[in-house]
């Protein structure tokens, strides 16, 4: 068993390909076709899930082939499995660059070194990363914060902690969110 640390995913399976058991698969790497480099991919406890013995691009990602999935149907029943690598596949990010699963469970600091919570994850739905903020003092919920040098000038990973600023107007006062949730809003 590997500790859950030592994992990263790299991509997901989105389905079948074609009538021969082909694979398509959707890479997270900056560099789409590096995730084949890290096959045989794993899930997140380090146990070899998929080989992979071909691969090529396809439309919105690649369609790879497996010694052990010969029929459609087989590929089809993968469809949303993560692929995950071993984290010391991968090569050491450049400074001021990082791993998503390096920043999540990192504590959240103010300007004033008062904590703000943690991160509860990474998310990125086309613009740019946001980092989603749980656990805050006096808040329900969560809430997000762009991941750019003007809201988040700290990362330290030796430390387990970033520092945030001008943050104010992505956190909506815990009074105010809960009187928005009486009224219904």
């Amino acid at each position: 068993m590997v500790d859950l640390s030592q994992t990263v995913l790299v991509a997901v399976v989105t389905g079948a390909f074609g009538a021969k058991g082909e694979i398509k698969v959707k890479s997270f790497t900056d560099d789409p076709a590096a995730c084949m480099t890290y096959a045989p991919f794993v899930d997140e406890q380090g146990q070899v899930i998929l080989e992979i013995n071909k691969w090529r691009t396809v439309k919105g990602g690649f369609a790879v082939r497996s010694p052990d999935i010969k029929y459609r149907d087989e590929a089809a029943a993968l469809r949303g499995t993560r692929l995950y690598c071993l984290r010391e596949q991968l090569p050491e990010p450049e400074p001021d660059e990082f791993y998503n699963s390096d920043l999540i469970g990192l504590t959240v600091f103010g300007p004033d070194d008062k904590p703000m919570g943690r991160i509860g994850d990474v998310l990125n739905f086309g613009a740019s990363d946001l980092l989603e903020i749980c656990d805050t003092p006096g808040v329900k919920g969560s809430w997000m914060l762009p991941f750019t040098m003007d809201h988040v000038p700290v990362v330290s990973i030796t430390e387990q902690k970033v520092q945030i600023t001008n943050w104010q107007d992505f956190l909506l006062d815990s009074k105010e969110t809960s009187k928005k949730a009486e009224q219904g809003d």
